[in-house]
């Protein structure tokens, strides 16, 4: 039997509704990758699913004694003496575990993932910052074994370290997951679940498999439109020329018209994509910075410990390290803005500088949308193209009846996507990113990527998204411990390869250091063979023509006469759908498997 079955369910919260007869089902060892743009609705769905919210029609049907627990994308703490006590409270442990022996049980394991996770259970919760919150809500939600567990963006605030353990402790919790984190959909979940204009809609596989499958629906989705508009268009011109000829018009025609109406009134379209595009304006000097023998300290902590290095035009140099190494330090030394203690720092000429500071400070609350981004001027000018502050609010997103709407208003997805308009709103040769990926959804996210990737400026960014850092810098610069930081060239997974040649840095321990909690197989590497090469370029193929009987089937299916085909023939047709569409699963599951092997050479053993 099923966890949990939500069945029809409708939500709304303004002019369109979040879920719209939506339907799903979870059962025991699902690990389900929740994802959608901004706004969807995700977070609203798993408060209903945990009971915090009502649907407005619609049922979820829950497994008896099931037990759910939700860590919010901004886990709140009761006051306490002690973060053990804070998460004791938010827990309700004293109350739900009425047995002696039960309730030890589950303090001592609160104790241990406490551990796990870096944090000091007699720490004061009022002083935590928002990535221990977060880590202290994981811990507890771990601590609980629960049947079920939401969890709302649990990457963000979290180093590459925190990323990579929630990763192992999830190996074997059911689970929905909302993130932004494609490596960590790729490594974690079984199913990805899609929530758009609505609907929710399923696929076996990690984010790859679905990335693949989801480009194919889409352009069959779009083509559809096409032939749908194109129709509904000739009708629209059949019933003008009738009117003006004054002949008598078919009934039929016309009642199937107003029905082409209503369906192209209902026809909610695909989210507009954020349009993004920078100018580096005018090059800067061949070299952008330069450090030597720099250190600085805060106290007794030590960030950078004779550090020399240079960064020349052109560079695109990411920063990985844990929380609290001095990453933002770091590129306030680079610079110039912060002073080292020892040491010299080198400024190039005619750099213009563009920042993003991942606690937004840069933004003023009180301002309107239209004043953050062009103060006193209706006009905005990147490169040669000059725009008007409305259109160019609309390239992200912001429609223009917001424009005088405060900062305040605004959600943390929606702040991001403003002060990257800001800061795309002026020329700069050079960008400095710091956290820009939080709160983006995957869309906005890989747009930025592509806008990036095609900057001819310098790059200084710090990120914690590996997929991220892979497919935006070209060099790294990694803290190992001490104030030691070391270059290394390529991005994140260049890191992981060539990190076996140095020493490992002093904040990234091996898991079983810490009491592992998942035995993972030895890796062997292990090409593809000459069968499996011919089954991979043969797959997509084979996908394409199940998919498109499948649509073929469907019209016909949908025909206002099919049931004159006879009951046989009907039997046989949705026999045939339902095989269509798991032989697709299984070949996309199958061609996941090879594509992955095929990309990384190896397999497991």
């Amino acid at each position: 039997m099923p966890l949990l079955t939500l069945i029809d369910a409708e939500l709304a919260f303004g002019l369109h509704p979040l879920l719209d007869r939506a339907s799903l089902t979870v059962r025991a060892g699902d690990r389900i990758g929740l994802i959608g743009r901004n706004g969807t609705g995700k977070s609203s769905l798993l408060n209903a699913i945990a009971g915090r919210i009502d649907l407005d029609d619609g049922e979820i049907k829950k497994r008896d004694g099931v037990s759910i627990a939700l860590v919010e994308q901004e886990p709140v703490l009761p006051p306490a003496a002690t973060l053990r006590l804070s998460l004791a409270l938010r827990g309700d442990i004293d109350a739900h575990f009425h047995d002696d022996r039960e309730r030890w049980r589950i303090e001592a394991r609160l104790i241990e993932y406490m551990h796990r996770l870096g944090l000091d259970e007699a720490a004061d919760p009022a002083q935590l910052s928002g990535g221990e919150r977060k880590r202290g809500a994981l811990a507890l939600a771990f601590a609980l074994s629960p049947d079920l567990m939401l969890l709302d963006e649990p990457t963000n605030h979290l180093d590459i370290d925190g990323i990579t353990r929630i990763e192992e402790l999830l190996a074997k919790q059911t689970s929905i997951v909302i993130t932004h984190d494609r490596a960590f959909l790729d490594r974690v979940t079984t199913r990805i679940v899609e929530l758009d204009r609505g609907l929710l809609r399923s696929y076996p596989g990690n984010y790859s498999a679905w990335e693949a499958r989801r480009a194919v629906e889409l352009s069959a989705e779009h083509t559809a439109a096409r032939k749908f508009d194109r129709f509904w268009q000739q009708e629209e011109a059949w019933i003008r020329r009738g009117i003006e000829a004054r002949r008598t018009r078919n009934a039929g025609r016309v009642e199937r018209l107003e029905r082409l109406r209503r369906q192209r009134t209902a026809r909610r379209e695909t989210i507009g994509r954020v349009k993004l595009s920078v100018d580096a304006g005018e090059r800067s000097g061949k070299l952008v910075a330069e450090l030597t023998d720099v250190t600085k300290r805060f106290g007794d902590k030590v960030i950078v410990e004779s550090l020399s290095m240079r960064i020349l035009r052109g560079d695109r140099i990411g920063l990985i390290g844990p929380n609290g190494a001095g990453k933002t330090t770091l590129l306030q030394l680079m610079l110039g803005a912060l002073g080292p203690d020892d040491g010299t720092v080198q400024t190039g000429t005619n750099v213009q500088v563009a920042y993003f500071d991942q606690m937004r400070d840069a933004l003023d609350p009180e301002s309107t949308l239209a004043e953050t981004i062009s103060p006193g001027s209706d006009w905005i000018e990147i490169g040669t193209e000059r725009k008007h502050v409305m259109t160019y609010l609309a390239d992200f997103l912001f429609p223009p009846q917001r424009a005088e709407a405060r900062v305040k208003t605004l959600s943390g997805g929606e702040r991001n996507r403003l002060l990257l308009a800001r800061l795309f709103a002026r020329p700069a040769n050079l960008l400095v990113l710091d956290e820009p990926t939080n709160d983006l959804d995957i869309e906005s996210l890989e747009l930025l990527e592509t806008t990036l990737q095609d900057y001819s400026g310098t790059l200084l960014l710090v990120s914690h998204d590996r997929a991220f850092l892979d497919n935006v810098v070209t060099q790294t610069l990694v803290a190992e411990g001490s104030g030691v930081w070391r270059e290394f060239v390529g991005g994140y997974s260049d890191w992981l390869q060539q990190r076996s040649s140095v020493s490992r840095p002093s904040w990234e321990k091996p898991l079983g250091e810490q009491a592992p909690v998942v035995a993972v197989p030895p890796v062997t590497k292990q090409k593809l063979s000459y069968k499996e090469q011919r089954q991979l370029a043969a797959l997509p193929v084979e996908i394409e023509a199940l998919e498109a009987e499948q649509r073929e089937l469907s019209a016909r299916m949908s025909q206002a006469d099919y049931h004159r085909f006879g009951s046989d023939i009907i039997k046989v047709d949705r026999r045939r759908i339902e095989e269509i569409e798991h032989s697709i699963a299984a070949k996309f599951e199958q061609w996941s498997g090879l594509d992955v092997r095929a990309r990384t050479g190896q397999t497991t053993s």
